[in-house]
């Protein structure tokens, strides 16, 4: 590990950190420029996880008991024992802890500058991780790769992802360090979590021309952004690349592909991957076989992840929570709650427990089925086991099945208890409430309550005005629901088929075709294209009102454009032939526009 001299770094920081030092000058001012102040860094009453309340208490009063040594203890002690805290997830108490060493005169290295960088980037305060780096360098500490590597995660953590790529690109071109696999994997890793994975890539292939050669991990992390992007054909080619240049994928990388690939449902070469990894001697674990157990379910063939499943068993790797929790929702995706509950029920005679998601898809396969008693037995089971088994996800799965049943009272009940237990509603929760006081014809309060959700800060979506202009349609105020539609634009927000689909059939519903034709044009212009659900409910409005010759037009029309009547069309034309003198212009469009079986 190369050490660099202090004017080097003086240098190096200077043409690195000059921001640095201008935004954090305040948090700096806090140091002495004796190191060993009396004057406290950090507050006394930084907050404390009380959960492992006894072994916290225990390091500390060994801690201080170092301290108050008359012969203190060796730098390497101390670093020993901060770091033990630190292990303990106690991040303030550690930075609490090392103002009384200072107050102390107990010795302290570089290491503990690093502890102490590292517990700032874990509390997501780089501000003060950087003032800390300041002021050790300032006293002649000398920083290594590992404390550079523990400023960038700590940028990636507090969402700085531009200085980030910054100061990795600096290391580089002012050789403050030489980056290990570990920084380059930060730094790469860092940049795919927060989006930028083309990024990443360029900095892959720039790191290629270097002496710091990517391993297979900063291969895998790329492959990985690429895949979640949807590029899957640009990871296989970077797969293909890193073994040209004899850098072997392993479990990882392949995992990263196969999942990518069953997203698209490409299964000759997920089948073409896993034989290429049985080739190459690369076992498949519990991630590779839960990829596969996902895939099969959500595509509806339960059948097949059971055969997943009973393979991955006798090669003695054993389902895990993810396992289970996938195939759960895979029968209730089908509807067969009494297998997912065989399945639930199995969770526990497998040494496992079952975790929120086990709950949530349990729960919402009830009350998709209209089982709202059995969904409400699991979600007070749930609420027994403690708050941590009660999210937003299961929250509003449960009020949306209680409102769909009708039972509203009990729905908006849940909803003040999720508030009580400070379970915070998203917008997908508030969307369900405000669709079930529009189902019971109750507007007023519905705008009201999207006042109250506005003011907490929840930002309506298009779905959200969706639903409110569904509402005044079926609740026969149409000119409000127009108004409304108008005005989003204004809001940054475009309409969608659905609520173009509700003003069309209100409005021939009450007679007004014209203006159905004018709003069906002014559609088209602002580029949501009219589509078969569109033309449908134009018909349909029509058909009701008996409307027959001005029907034919649209049904013309959406014969051309390739669209077909759904059930609910085709019977009201089947209900007008058979009521109606013969309409042979009627039969001939019905036939173009009935569905080939």
């Amino acid at each position: 590990m190369r050490i660099y001299g202090r004017a080097a770094i003086r240098r190096a920081i200077s043409a690195k950190c000059s921001t640095y030092y201008g935004i954090f000058a305040d948090r700096l001012s806090f140091f002495s420029s004796n190191f060993h102040s009396k004057d406290r860094l950090f507050s006394p009453n930084l907050r404390r996880d009380l959960s492992c309340e006894s072994e916290v208490d225990e390091a500390i009063f060994l801690f201080r008991k170092m301290v108050r040594m008359w012969r203190q203890p060796s730098v390497f002690e101390f670093t020993k024992q901060l770091q033990v805290i630190v292990n303990m997830k106690q991040y303030s108490v550690a930075l609490q802890l090392f103002d009384e060493m200072r107050q102390s005169a107990a010795p302290v290295n570089e290491y503990t500058m690093t502890i102490l960088i590292n517990c700032c980037c874990l509390l997501k305060r780089i501000d003060i991780g950087f003032a800390v780096f300041g002021i050790f360098f300032k006293q002649g500490y000398k920083a290594n790769v590992v404390t550079f590597t523990t400023l960038l995660k700590g940028l990636f953590l507090d969402g700085k992802v531009a200085d980030a790529e910054k100061l990795f690109k600096q290391l580089l071109t002012l050789k403050l360090c030489e980056p290990n696999d570990v920084t380059i994997l930060t730094a790469i890793d860092g940049l795919c979590k927060a989006g930028r994975v083309h990024t990443a890539h360029d900095l892959l292939l720039l790191l290629e021309k270097t002496i710091f050669k990517p391993n297979v991990k900063a291969y895998s992390a790329v492959i990985d952004g690429l895949c979640k992007t949807g590029t899957v054909d640009n990871a296989l080619q970077l797969k293909s690349k890193m073994t040209d240049k004899g850098i072997s994928p392993d479990v990882v990388t392949y995992n990263s592909m196969i999942q990518g690939l069953c997203d698209f449902g490409r299964w000759k070469e997920v089948k073409d991957l896993l034989n290429e990894m049985v080739n190459r001697k690369i076992p498949l674990d519990v991630v590779t076989f839960n990829i596969l157990v996902d895939a099969f379910c959500k595509e509806g063939n339960v059948k097949e992840a059971e055969d997943v499943l009973e393979i991955m068993t006798r090669q003695n790797i054993y389902p895990n929570i993810f396992t289970y929790n996938a195939l759960i929702d895979g029968y209730c995706l089908q509807g067969k709650m009494d297998r997912a509950k065989e399945v639930f029920d199995s969770i526990t005679g497998s040494g496992l427990t079952p975790c929120i998601i086990s709950y949530s898809s349990l729960i919402n396969g009830y009350c998709k089925k209209g089982k709202v008693d059995e969904a409400w037995r699991l979600f007070l089971e749930a609420s027994s086991k403690g708050l941590e088994y009660l999210d937003t996800i299961t929250y509003s799965t449960m009020i949306h099945g209680l409102l769909c049943e009708g039972r509203n009272a009990d729905g908006w009940k849940l909803f003040n208890d999720m508030e009580t237990r400070q379970v915070h509603p998203d917008l997908y929760t508030c969307n369900i409430l405000l669709e079930g006081l529009c189902k019971t014809h109750q507007i007023a309060e519905a705008f009201s309550f999207l006042r109250v959700i506005e003011d907490k800060g929840v930002s309506p979506n298009i779905i959200t005005y969706g639903i409110l202009i569904n509402g005044l349609c079926k609740d026969g105020k149409l000119e409000d629901a127009k108004n409304l539609l108008n005005e989003l634009p204004s809001k940054g927000l475009q309409p969608n088929n659905k609520i173009y689909g509700a003003i069309l059939g209100s409005l021939c519903d009450e007679g007004f075709i014209d203006e159905a034709k004018d709003l069906l044009i002014k559609m088209e212009r602002s580029g949501c294209a009219p589509d078969s659900m569109t033309y449908n409910i134009i018909i349909q409005g029509l058909l009701k009102k008996k409307e027959f010759d001005k029907a034919i037009p649209f049904l013309e029309e959406m014969h051309k454009k390739g669209f077909l009547a759904d059930a609910s069309t085709l019977s009201m034309l089947v209900d007008q032939l058979q009521g109606s003198k013969k309409n042979d212009v009627l039969l001939e469009m019905m036939k173009k526009v009935v569905p080939k079986m």
